[in-house]
């Protein structure tokens, strides 16, 4: 259980922070124009507190240093064991936390502009490092268990390319869309890992979970099925479900621009050219006074 928990819980983490993104990202392109757009790996919350602004920022890096911690206590043992794979699993959230906190500390000093080229190195190597400790992770991940992970691996090297796009081309609608579906994809496969794999209700039908040790190498409910048969048709089950979520989030994606485009007016969009000139305007004076010395 303590496993499902954790899958489902990064899974609801990453797919509430993917559906943040797509929203913010669709209407910041709707409203600023294709011209106007810029890549953001983060986004404020619209709210006059100044403490509430970074909440996405603070949320990540509280959440990352949790799970830092709960795998090297080795939740829900709550002991310290090194084991290799709870730090191969801590070090992925030490990326997060320090995208989180350097991306935080741009924003309170203003410096973020300097550094946004920075900003989208760091969240690449968040799903660089993801999927290089997926890839060589040292727990054997064998069978349908195995084939889930592979799977997991194509979502994550789409996140990395996407963020790399984004880094290097900041203006593209594009990399910045594909890169919120595909957070939004690791998070529903998560919670769906974390059922598939975890619950024994919905292991599929000739398959059985595993929760013993095999040669002195754990294997956390690694399921195993009975005959190939079986084992053909659990992972053409997993192929399907990989079609089916990757479909319904693309229809949530289409359905959002549709609803975004008619729901921010003409209004929205001069409120943001007015803003522009004000920025402007103040640019130039600012200039003048420094010539004018």
């Amino acid at each position: 259980m303590g496993l499902f928990l954790a899958h489902l819980v990064q899974g609801f983490a990453l797919t509430f922070l993917g559906l943040w993104h797509i929203i913010n990202t669709i209407k910041s392109y709707i409203v600023k124009g294709p011209s106007n757009f810029t890549v953001r790996f983060w986004y404020q919350l619209n709210t006059s507190q100044f403490k509430l602004k970074h909440l996405e920022l603070v949320s990540i890096l509280s959440f990352s240093i949790l799970a830092i911690l709960i795998q090297i206590l080795d939740f829900p043992y709550f002991h310290y064991a090194f084991k290799l794979d709870n730090f191969e699993h801590a070090t992925m959230f030490i990326h997060l936390a320090l995208f989180a906190g350097f991306s935080l500390s741009t924003e309170l000093t203003d410096s973020l502009e300097l550094f946004s080229g920075f900003v989208g190195i760091l969240a690449s190597s968040v799903f660089s490092q993801e999927l290089f400790l997926l890839h060589f992770h040292s727990t054997d991940h064998v069978g349908l268990e195995g084939h889930y992970h592979w799977l997991l691996q194509l979502i994550v090297f789409v996140s990395l390319a996407s963020a790399l796009a984004a880094t290097i081309f900041p203006n593209s609608f594009n990399a910045a869309i594909v890169l919120s579906v595909s957070i939004i994809f690791q998070g529903c496969w998560f919670i769906n890992m974390g059922f598939m794999l975890w619950i024994p209700a919905f292991v599929p039908e000739g398959c059985v979970m595993n929760l013993g040790r095999e040669s002195g190498s754990e294997i956390h409910g690694a399921v195993t099925c009975g005959s190939k048969e079986a084992d053909f048709r659990a992972k053409g089950l997993a192929n399907l479900q990989f079609s089916w979520i990757l479909s319904a989030i693309m229809i949530f994606a289409g359905v959002v621009c549709l609803k975004l485009a008619k729901k921010c007016t003409i209004v929205d969009r001069l409120e943001y050219e007015r803003i522009q000139s004000k920025v402007m305007d103040s640019t130039v004076v600012n200039e003048g006074f420094k010539q004018a010395k």
